[in-house]
C-alpha cells in the first residue's frame, strides 16, 4: 500500500522556526545591550564610558531614564531616597555634620573674590538644592538682600520657611519646589546662582541643559558657583542616593559644552581624607 509523502513543508518551516527562536532570543538580549547603551550615552555622553569600566552593563540600569510614576528612573529613585531624609542639617550632611562649620566657612571666602564693586552684585541670589537652606542661611543671606531657594522636596523647604531661617525667611522672595531638571530661572534675574551638591543627581545632558539655563539667567558680572564632590578618577556612581560623583576634568567638559567659561577653581581645605575632594567651580 503506497504512503503518503513525508511533509516536507512542515518540517522546513519546524527547521526554520527553531532557528528564528533562537535569532529572536539573540536579538532580544542584544536589543537591551544596545537600549542600555544608547540610554548612558544619551544621558551620560561624558561618563558614561568611566561608569562602563567599573560597573557590569546590567547594573547601570540604576541609572537608565526608563519612567517609573512619569519620572526617569534616575530621579525617582533620588525622590525616594530623600523622602526619608530628615529636614535637618543632619539629614542634609548625613554623616558628615561635623564638616559644616569648615564647609560654610570655604564658601563664604570662595564667593568674596566674585561680589563687590567691579564684581557681582548683591540684589539677588539663587540657591539651586538648597535643602532646609543650610548654604542660604550660612552663606547667602549674609551677602544678599534677597534670595530664591530651590529643592524637589517640599518637606526641606516648608522646614526653611516655617524654622529654620527664621526671621530671614521674609527676605526669601520665591521657593521652587522643583527638581532642577524641570526648573527654568528668571532671565537676567542673579547675581550669584549658588549649586552645591546637586549636579550629582543630575545626568550629564540635563545638567548641561541646566547649566546653559542658569548663564541666561545672571544679571551682568553674575557667576554661577558649583561646589560639588569630585572623583579621584573617572566617575562613581552610588544607586542608593542615585547619584554620579565626576572627576573635575568630567565636569569642566560638562561646563564648556554648557557654554560657560570657568573663572576659578579651589578645593575646599581642612577635610578628612577620607570625604572625597570637595571642589568649588566659579563660572559665567
Amino acid at each position: 500500500m503506497p504512503t503518503s509523502p513525508p511533509n516536507l513543508e512542515y518540517k522546513v518551516h519546524q527547521a526554520h522556526k527553531t532557528r528564528w527562536n533562537q535569532t529572536d532570543d539573540t536579538l532580544c538580549r542584544h536589543s537591551m545591550a544596545f537600549h542600555l547603551h544608547h540610554t548612558l550615552r544619551t544621558e551620560f555622553f561624558a561618563s558614561y564610558l568611566y561608569l562602563l569600566e567599573q560597573i557590569p552593563l546590567v547594573k547601570l540600569y540604576a541609572v537608565t531614564c526608563e519612567n517609573i510614576n512619569g519620572d526617569k528612573q534616575f530621579y525617582y529613585r533620588a525622590q525616594q531616597f530623600y523622602e526619608d531624609v530628615p529636614a535637618s542639617e543632619e539629614g542634609m550632611l548625613g554623616d558628615f555634620a561635623h564638616i559644616c562649620s569648615v564647609d560654610l566657612e570655604g564658601s563664604r571666602q570662595f564667593l568674596r573674590r566674585f561680589v563687590g564693586p567691579g564684581k557681582a552684585g548683591t540684589k539677588c541670589a539663587l540657591d539651586c538644592g538648597s535643602g532646609i537652606g543650610r548654604v542660604s542661611k550660612g552663606v547667602l543671606l549674609p551677602v544678599f538682600e534677597t534670595l530664591e531657594m530651590a529643592d524637589m522636596m517640599e518637606h526641606f523647604l516648608l522646614h526653611a520657611h516655617e524654622e529654620y531661617l527664621g526671621t530671614d525667611a521674609d527676605r526669601i522672595e520665591t521657593y521652587y519646589c522643583y527638581s532642577l531638571q524641570d526648573l527654568t530661572p528668571p532671565r537676567k534675574k542673579y547675581d550669584v546662582i549658588w549649586m552645591q551638591w546637586v549636579a550629582c543627581h543630575m545626568t550629564d545632558k540635563d545638567l548641561v541643559q541646566f547649566l546653559s539655563r542658569c548663564k541666561r539667567s545672571l544679571r551682568p558680572n553674575g557667576v554661577l558657583i558649583m561646589k560639588e564632590n569630585m572623583a579621584r578618577k573617572g566617575c562613581k556612581l552610588d544607586a542608593v542616593d542615585s547619584s554620579v560623583i565626576r572627576h573635575l576634568d568630567i565636569m569642566k567638559s560638562i561646563i564648556f559644552k554648557a557654554g560657560l567659561q570657568v573663572l576659578a577653581i579651589e578645593r575646599q581645605e581642612g577635610l578628612p581624607d577620607a570625604i572625597v575632594p570637595i571642589w568649588m567651580v566659579a563660572m559665567r
